[in-house]
């Protein structure tokens, strides 16, 4: 009966080591990756522009006058190549000073933009109007539509930029799309890559306490028995 409970508990062992071992791989070597990385790097702030040029704005119009039609629920002042703007109800971006409300920007726009927040000077290779973006793009879940002013740098940089406010969204590079795929693995959402709840996950987890269970168990029914010594 001993020796048929070591079986069986045997197979169960190698069983669970084999199907999760693959998985295992991965979270060790994504570990790794992201305990020997540097996070800022990856988020691209060595590419950014250490100061921005802070402005002040005069003989703005007031935001009331902008559209009669128009009902204020939000309103910021930014700078648009250092032009300042209204960004009203997040969705649209009047001239502060002339209250004319402005179409998208353009492609050259675009890349005077990004040229202003990215540090170096790389030359750039070409400008990609975004609207829309799949499940594992790198700029997924993100305001669109966008413009991805792709640089002439070993690194594939790309600056994204916001097509309907002007804003310097992110920075996506080599490096961060070695951690995004990896991540991927991390995180075994295969779908979209950021969902640490889904059900692969939980059951792989569940597999992984089992495995362990098992190896305990096994170690624990094959310690031999000391025999009794005879009066």
């Amino acid at each position: 009966m001993r020796k048929n409970n070591q079986y069986y508990i045997r197979r169960i062992h190698r069983f669970l080591g084999v199907f999760i071992g693959i998985q295992f791989f991965f979270w060790t070597l994504s570990g790794l990756y992201f305990s020997w990385t540097d996070i800022d790097e990856i988020h691209g702030d060595h590419f950014h522009r250490d100061h921005m040029m802070h402005m002040t704005a005069t003989d703005l119009v007031e935001p009331s006058s902008l559209d009669s039609t128009l009902e204020i629920s939000s309103l910021e002042l930014r700078f648009v190549l250092h032009q300042p703007y209204y960004w009203v109800n997040g969705e649209k971006l009047y001239n502060a000073q002339t209250g004319k409300l402005k179409p998208e920007i353009t492609e050259e726009e675009a890349k005077e933009i990004a040229q202003v927040y990215i540090k170096g000077d790389y030359g750039i290779e070409s400008a990609e109007f975004l609207t829309e973006t799949g499940a594992h793009h790198e700029f997924r879940e993100k305001p669109l539509p966008v413009w991805a002013v792709k640089y002439d740098h070993p690194e594939k940089l790309i600056a994204y930029i916001d097509a309907k406010s002007g804003s310097f969204q992110t920075v996506r590079h080599r490096s961060w799309r070695w951690f995004d795929f990896l991540w991927m693995f991390h995180t075994m959402d295969y779908a979209g890559r950021d969902n640490f709840n889904n059900l692969l996950l939980r059951a792989f987890s569940l597999f992984g306490l089992l495995t362990i269970g098992s190896g305990f168990t096994l170690y624990f029914v094959t310690i031999p028995k000391k025999r009794k010594s005879k009066n």
